[in-house]
């Protein structure tokens, strides 16, 4: 009777642990560290017209995108390096770029538009929930080029610096300033 216990408190156990193990691999998904998504997408141009025969263009704004603010990631919890811009289109849309992108994979990645200041290392790991910020989407890819409409009821005047913000861990991966062009 008592090794029949055993045997039953030794599988409880491992039932136990192995639970345990799921649930920390689909926190952590630590597999992600190991993989790369690369994403190659062109400058957008402009937004269809809403209306059939109506032009894109909105009077007044240049026949091509503009880049209206730039910056250069710096590395946060990951190491992080790229370009931000934040280009103009013509039918006065914005679209925030990521250019030349290379910083890990994680679990929840998000692109951010927010208002806080960036600052190196630590320091500025954790600083850009703490005010105003706005998501743009998930991060498409850790490598590569890639674009992020923004919303048209947000106004990008009250925004200074763009983030890679890990939703699971509260925390940067990389950010940029946004500079005026």
């Amino acid at each position: 009777m008592t090794r029949i216990r055993r045997r039953g408190r030794l599988w409880g156990g491992a039932s136990i642990a192995a639970v345990v193990v799921a649930v920390a691999l689909y926190w952590l998904q630590p597999w992600k560290l190991w993989q790369d998504e690369t994403v190659r997408e062109a400058l957008p141009v402009a937004a269809a017209p809403s209306v059939p025969g109506a032009s894109a263009a909105v009077p007044g704004t240049p026949a091509a995108p503009v880049t209206v603010a730039r910056g250069t990631l710096i590395s946060h919890e990951h190491s992080t390096t790229g370009t931000v811009e934040l280009i103009r289109l013509p039918d006065g849309s914005h679209t925030l770029r990521l250019a030349n992108l290379d910083t890990s994979n994680g679990p929840d990645l998000r692109v951010w538009l927010t208002d806080a200041p960036v600052k190196e290392g630590v320091a500025g790991w954790r600083v850009f929930d703490d005010g105003k910020h706005t998501s743009l989407g998930k991060l498409k890819g850790n490598k590569g080029d890639q674009n992020y409409p923004v919303p048209a009821d947000v106004n990008i005047a009250e925004f200074s610096s763009v983030t890679i913000w890990c939703d699971r861990f509260d925390v940067s991966f990389g950010a940029a300033a946004l500079a005026a062009v």
